[in-house]
């Protein structure tokens, strides 16, 4: 058995009932380290009400929360590890995406390692990718990671605090070479915001959101 496969059902909040969401723009919520599916749902009140937004408990238990892979404590990851926890939330979506005419995803820290992951993967699936204090994961040329695909035509959001205490120096140095070179991006420094989000942010994801996905002409 795979640890894909080990894992269990997937565990989502929606913001809307089963029967308001079909057509609708989707967008995915991915938590951080030790967080659960609840933590970013307080989200979707402050963001477009077109969207029908998702939000994915990661698969691993970790003390009172969930995790998306495993940490060490400079918050090195295995890619094996990565990639199977990609691959739980491209299942659930496969089950999903038909519903909607886009998916767009919204990850927090260790969630933008994970949504940037998937857009890597299926660099096709996805109108827009919102990373909020988080990283990109460094995938050497593992095959499975299609940056090539990627020609800066999708649109991401990463906001930040220079100062956040979390996110180390190394992660920040590969992600903004990353970003640079593979997407479209709008990114926003942000201070006093440390490792968090805060309400001016959330303003400029929502414009983000409406300007990328909602008023896309695409």
């Amino acid at each position: 058995m795979t640890q894909a496969e080990a894992f269990p059902a997937p565990v989502v909040l929606w913001s809307k009932p089963e029967e308001d969401r079909a057509g609708k723009p989707l967008l995915v919520l991915l938590h951080g380290y030790g967080a659960n599916e609840q933590d970013l749902l307080s989200l979707a009140d402050m963001l477009p009400e077109d969207f029908a937004v998702a939000s994915v408990r990661a698969p691993l238990v970790t003390g009172p929360g969930f995790t998306w892979f495993p940490l060490t404590a400079s918050i090195d990851y295995s890619l094996d590890a990565v990639k199977a926890a990609s691959g739980y939330v491209q299942d659930w979506l496969d089950g999903v995406k038909a519903n909607h005419p886009s998916v767009t995803l919204l990850g927090f820290s260790m969630g933008m390692a994970m949504a940037t992951t998937l857009l890597r993967q299926r660099p096709s699936d996805f109108a827009a990718v919102v990373g909020l204090s988080g990283f990109v994961v460094d995938a050497g040329d593992d095959p499975s990671f299609r940056d090539g695909e990627l020609d800066g035509t999708v649109p991401l959001f990463w906001g930040r605090d220079q100062q956040d205490p979390v996110i180390t120096a190394d992660k920040i140095d590969y992600t903004i070479g990353w970003v640079r070179k593979h997407v479209r991006l709008t990114k926003v420094l942000y201070t006093g915001m440390w490792h968090g989000i805060n309400q001016q942010e959330v303003g400029h994801v929502s414009e983000f959101l409406t300007h990328a996905v909602l008023n896309s002409k695409k």
